[in-house]
């Protein structure tokens, strides 16, 4: 039995207030809108707002189901590993599949890794669609190192564990002169930039990557001192709960 194609589906960093239009245009390339609209299935970190984003993507492509007759199946963190398999289900049958996450690509600091693991284990067919990611959007502006480089996820939020962290990862960085690349709560930003310029060395270079792709982006790469000083001054960048990607290099 034939099985469907499971895709990959970028989907926006964000929106800004009048701009989604100019937005999914310059985000998202036209032959992934139109490929999208043609799927009937899809796998989504959030149901909710995958319906928000197809029923915008109708207004430039065609839907090839009315939005109810859509089926939308959720995956996030609180999914157990033993409801992947019914996931794959529609795919087993032959249909194809959309993997969207809320936010970027999916499978990349994203849940979808798993369900994407479990389609190579059965012979599913997988497809990857171009579309933006934080991640290497932030590390091509930084300036710093993007032959060796390495995500991390998020930080322990109890401070001394995460000043432990913040140096364990600063030596692997000087050692093997490679960048290292972690996310926060977008309301914890401005206690991930306090802790970078506290404990890495001064010379240590940090890139604060703000709202990436969208009109308010902010990309700024400073020394652990200057980030201190900046931060001491009350000149911290505009990023309180806005998704932020921190990178640091050991210099």
């Amino acid at each position: 039995m034939n099985t469907g194609t499971l895709f990959l589906i970028p989907n926006t960093l964000g929106y800004s207030d009048g701009q989604q239009d100019g937005l999914l245009a310059k985000i998202i390339p036209d032959t992934v809108q139109s490929m999208s609209a043609q799927l009937s299935y899809f796998v989504a970190e959030n149901a909710k707002t995958t319906r928000a984003y197809l029923k915008f993507l109708g207004q430039h492509h065609p839907l090839k189901l009315a939005m109810q007759e859509i089926h939308i199946s959720e995956l996030n963190i609180n999914t157990p590993n033993q409801a992947l398999e019914g996931l794959l289900q529609p795919l087993l049958q032959g249909h194809d599949v959309g993997l969207i996450s809320e936010a970027g690509v999916p499978a990349v600091a994203d849940p979808g890794a798993n369900l994407v693991r479990l389609a190579h284990q059965k012979g599913v067919t997988v497809r990857p669609l171009v579309g933006p990611s934080s991640l290497l959007l932030g590390l091509m502006g930084s300036g710093l190192n993007g032959q060796s480089f390495a995500f991390h996820g998020y930080l322990p939020t109890d401070s001394a564990l995460r000043a432990k962290r913040i140096k364990e990862l600063e030596d692997r960085s000087k050692k093997e002169k490679q960048t290292q690349l972690l996310i926060e709560t977008p309301y914890r930003n401005a206690a991930m930039l306090e802790a970078l310029a506290h404990h890495l060395n001064p010379s240590s270079l940090i890139c604060v990557a703000t709202d990436l792709s969208l009109p308010s982006e902010s990309i700024q790469t400073l020394t652990a001192t200057e980030w201190r000083m900046r931060v001491g001054n009350g000149k911290s960048p505009d990023f309180h709960k806005k998704p932020t990607v921190f990178l640091f290099l050991a210099n």
